[in-house]
């Protein structure tokens, strides 16, 4: 259920780290396994619902065989310890390892605790999302809780499949499997879970108020940045451009917004300009310059 894109770049970023924000990075470890032991022995277990991954074939096997569940997650993932260390590096391997050990001594402790609800959509939603928070705390961190991507990462380079399809493929046989052993409808309660927990993870990993990076080609670009600046309050750049086809110059103007000021500024180029070209992007991470992120006014 991890980005392992993402993480590489974030990982990438602990190097030469002073003390304090090197215990800063393990106490979020820490905490978003935590986190996510809440979710799978609070909310999911108790009423026989799986996540996708590794985690997923753990809580069956644990089902199965009468285990401790902490035991399995653990165990599983041994070998993606040594694959992160060789294919990215040790520091998320170590983090890796840190989340993974929280992760099981947290459901060992959690196991007899009493349950937050019994109601299956309930323990859904919010077994989703608090397990969705926990991984992509995680992730921010630079650390993995499932060894998934990571299979899936090597398989693509013999298979004809992108890392995406095989991570669905592997979930479709656990949540398949979870219809064998908990039955259709509580599968079928899996799937939403592993879902809502998915995109918890991007909210978290993004946040709220992503930003959202402009371009526009115009031949009012002096009007439209003009107008950018004085309305948005937000800094614009100009860029030199080239029609491939014509081969005549083109004026860009560059600039990142927040998700809260786009419909404004689509209707400041719908205004000035409505055949120019504009294009939006998300971006997860700002940094530098003289961007900060307020409401619109």
């Amino acid at each position: 259920m991890i980005d392992i894109p993402e993480t590489v770049a974030i990982q990438s970023m602990h190097k030469g780290l002073s003390k304090p924000k090197v215990a800063k990075i393990i106490f979020f470890i820490c905490f978003g396994s935590v986190l996510m032991g809440v979710g799978i022995e609070e909310f999911l277990v108790p009423n026989q619902i799986l996540d996708g991954g590794i985690t997923g074939i753990s809580i069956i096997l644990s089902h199965l065989t009468g285990m401790k569940l902490g035991l399995f997650i653990f165990i599983l993932n041994i070998p993606f310890f040594y694959i992160g260390y060789k294919q990215i590096g040790k520091t998320f391997a170590l983090s890796t390892l840190l989340g993974i050990t929280v992760l099981s001594i947290s459901t060992a402790l959690l196991h007899d605790v009493p349950v937050f609800t019994k109601d299956p959509l309930l323990a859904t939603v919010f077994g989703g999302m608090i397990l969705g928070a926990g991984v992509g705390i995680v992730i921010r961190y630079g650390g993995s809780l499932d060894g998934t991507e990571i299979l899936a990462i090597l398989a693509n380079k013999k298979l004809p499949f992108s890392v995406g399809e095989i991570v669905m493929f592997f979930n479709l046989f656990i949540f398949t499997s979870a219809g064998f052993v908990f039955g259709w409808n509580r599968a079928m309660y899996s799937v939403l879970a592993y879902f809502i927990a998915y995109k918890t993870i991007d909210i978290v990993i993004q946040g709220l108020d992503e930003s959202k990076s402009v371009w526009i080609i115009s031949e009012n670009h002096r009007i439209l940045g003009d107008a950018i600046l004085a309305r948005l309050g937000r800094g614009v750049t100009y860029l030199n451009g080239e029609g491939a086809y014509t081969g005549d110059n083109k004026q860009v103007i560059f600039c990142v917004i927040t998700r809260l000021e786009e419909a404004k500024l689509k209707t400041i180029v719908e205004e000035l300009d409505p055949h120019a070209f504009l294009a939006i992007a998300n971006i997860t991470e700002v940094r530098g310059g003289r961007f900060k992120k307020k409401a619109i006014h």
